[in-house]
């Protein structure tokens, strides 16, 4: 889904991303850690996000704990749109060549990450105005970027984010000019163009009932057309003092029961209090001013809170386990806490410590809890 703001447009531009130091050394061996891909490998993949130093591996230290670390993984932003298709008759398919080819050297699954969302869209778009115009690039874009990669990339998110917080349609310009049934047709075109690649809907917060029960009519409705959708990825950003297990686990039963996989596909633990509440809404327009009382972690992230995260994941994973035949995949939006956008989100310039790797690349205590539970 996102990086933002300064992340974002690095990310953009095709320059180093924030939070990957290619100076940035391990204190200890990848060898001496264990494998979270190797512990779960009987469970379901383990994934992770990679931005454009990791997928270039310019940072050797990195590149051996990914490759260590994680059996699936999903680009942050090569993929999507506005850095895949710049133009409108040129790609840069640069880049997710290499992914590709990154993914196929070290066994790790591609999730290619996305053909239809509403933002991060190629410039060009702001010009277009008729509906045939758009049609003629939704059709376009989705033939011949997911064509390019059938039978190299694992799956795709084909439609990503289409709902608001009460299930009903986002207004984005493709259910404007397009109408509500785009997304049958994304899904129709996907299939069309890499029959060899499983096909997945993606978006956040729905674990809540209202926004659950809009993806299930999504899912119910291209189901209808006899069109083929494979799985739902719930993205999983949420806070770790407030984990809503309970909505996630109707969640897994629900989406199950629609003969569909289910996926934890953007996973991180804020460790930050949230500047909205309990509002977790990961939509990349809803930021918030900075002060210092919600920045609490800049020099160190002391072993009460390590507990809470590690309890947070802990508790999570428990979850995963209890319904590993309907989950096919857990993947965390980042590597190390220096890549996470929640660094910049909901707040420019605060310290997160949201994943299982800290900014040095060793591994927290929350890393640790989800190695035992599989001793």
């Amino acid at each position: 889904m996102k990086l933002l703001t300064s992340s974002l447009l690095l990310a953009v531009t095709g320059s180093l991303i924030i939070g990957c130091n290619a100076s940035k050394k391990t204190t200890s061996t990848t060898s001496s850690i264990p494998s979270l891909r190797d512990a779960y490998k009987k469970d379901f993949l383990i994934g992770t996000a990679l931005n454009n130093s990791q997928i270039e591996q310019r940072d050797s230290a990195a590149n051996s704990l990914i490759i260590h670390q994680f059996s699936a993984a999903t680009p942050e932003n090569i993929m999507k749109a506005q850095i895949i298709h710049p133009e409108w008759d040129r790609y840069n398919f640069d880049l997710a060549d290499k992914l590709v080819d990154f993914g196929k050297k070290n066994d790790i699954k591609i999730t290619a990450h996305t053909l239809i969302w509403h933002s991060q869209l190629p410039n060009f778009m702001r010009n277009i105005k008729s509906a045939d115009s758009v049609k003629m690039y939704f059709e376009n874009h989705i033939t011949t970027v997911a064509s390019r990669y059938d039978g190299k990339v694992y799956s795709w998110d084909v439609v990503n984010e289409a709902l608001n917080e009460d299930g009903t349609l986002r207004n984005s310009i493709f259910l404007q000019k397009l109408g509500p049934d785009y997304i049958v047709e994304a899904f129709r075109l996907a299939q069309k163009a890499a029959p060899n690649t499983k096909l997945y809907y993606n978006d956040y917060n729905i674990e809540q009932p209202k926004k659950r029960a809009g993806a299930i009519e999504i899912i119910k409705k291209i189901k209808a057309a006899g069109v083929r959708i494979d799985g739902v990825g719930i993205q999983g950003h949420w806070n770790m003092n407030d984990v809503p297990l309970d909505k996630v686990e109707e969640s897994i039963k629900e989406f199950s029961a629609l003969g569909v996989e289910v996926m934890f596909t953007e996973l991180d633990l804020s460790a930050l209090p949230n500047p909205r509440g309990r509002n977790n809404s990961a939509d990349i327009s809803n930021t918030a001013a900075y002060n210092e009382a919600i920045n609490p972690y800049t020099k160190e992230f002391p072993d009460s809170a390590q507990q809470k995260l590690a309890k947070g994941y802990e508790d999570l994973f428990k979850l995963f386990l209890k319904y590993k035949k309907n989950v096919s995949r857990v993947t965390f939006w980042g590597v190390d806490d220096a890549q996470s956008w929640l660094n910049d989100f909901p707040v420019r310039g605060r310290t997160n410590h949201a994943l299982l790797f800290d900014r040095k690349l060793q591994p927290k205590q929350a890393f640790y809890s989800l190695i035992n539970l599989k001793k």
